[in-house]
């Protein structure tokens, strides 16, 4: 596991797959399919995976953080940065910080509060949390209000930002008032697109920021990656080309639920069985099973297809 600090390159060096976390049917993580996940993900030539949302990282205790924690950091590649999440609230931010200390992980996500928060207070909170880990951590801004541009940037300023993962929806990525004055106040290295395949070609092409997330890397690593790839060298034809190869199984996480859709996505491809989800979210009905099903083979066959058609076969 990458343990060294982070840089711009790392940022844009691959796709930052933000997978979700396989459980037994006791709840306690199970090692061999969160491994064989991450295997999978690896073999498309992505080395970045970031455990937040889609990993139910919200609803992970002080009780098993550091087992969780340390087994996906013990599951990677020499060469694969595993970045945990932390928070939401500032009390279980703190204690993490200290979990996270004694560790070699060179940073972690603080997962934004939907509730009970100011932008003042997330602020000195963030900062708080970076003191107490003695690390720059990734700030995710999913919401308007949460945090300002101004306020990153002073964050910014003051050293505690590795990276910015931006995911708030708009209606038309293009016009986006705050990643507009974001990109003015901070090096647009800092930031990356957090919604996945969709934006992902506006916001790189467009805003000029560093990446992508994204959670249907997880069934089909290596177009993602070959995604990014394109985007890096303004090839936006064959961007979009590879783009809509995601776009059925991204209806379905837009019509159902970003996380629970993916959780089942990975499962019913077949490449690794993630049971059940952790309350307080739940398993995805099993009445839309079928069309996520549908949607994740379909994704899983095209991604194969584009590795055995590379003269290296996998990237």
């Amino acid at each position: 596991m990458k343990t060294s600090a982070v840089t711009f390159d790392d940022l844009g060096r691959s796709v930052l797959a933000v997978p979700p976390l396989a459980r037994a049917t006791d709840l306690t993580p199970n090692r061999a399919a969160n491994t064989a996940l991450i295997r999978h993900i690896e073999s498309g030539g992505v080395t970045t995976l970031l455990y937040g949302g889609n990993a139910n990282f919200y609803n992970i205790g002080l009780y098993e953080y550091a087992a969780v924690i340390d087994s996906l950091g013990e599951a990677a590649a020499a060469n694969t940065w595993i970045i945990p999440s932390v928070g939401p609230d500032f009390g279980k931010m703190i204690d993490q910080a200290a979990v996270l200390k004694t560790r070699g992980f060179p940073t972690a996500m603080a997962l934004p509060m939907a509730f009970g928060s100011t932008v003042a207070g997330v602020e000195v909170g963030l900062q708080r949390f970076a003191e107490a880990f003695g690390k720059p951590v990734i700030v995710y801004i999913k919401q308007d209000g949460y945090l300002t541009p101004e306020s990153v940037a002073r964050l910014v300023e003051a050293k505690v930002v590795a990276a910015i993962k931006y995911a708030i929806v708009r209606e038309d990525p293009l016009k986006d008032p705050f990643l507009s004055k974001l990109c003015e106040l901070v090096d647009r290295r800092y930031i990356v697109s957090g919604m996945g395949e969709r934006p992902a070609i506006v916001h790189l092409r467009d805003f000029q920021i560093n990446g992508f997330t994204s959670g249907s890397v997880c069934v089909a690593p290596n177009g993602s990656a070959r995604l990014l790839d394109a985007l890096k060298r303004k090839d936006y034809a064959t961007a979009e080309t590879l783009r809509a190869a995601y776009l059925p199984l991204e209806d379905c996480r837009d019509a159902y639920s970003p996380i629970r859709v993916l959780h089942e996505a990975v499962t019913l491809a077949g490449i690794a069985d993630m049971g059940p989800m952790a309350p307080l979210l739940s398993n995805l009905e099993v009445d839309k099973h079928a069309q996520v099903k549908q949607a994740a083979v379909d994704l899983l066959a095209w991604d194969r297809m584009l590795a055995s058609a590379s003269p290296g076969g996998s990237r």
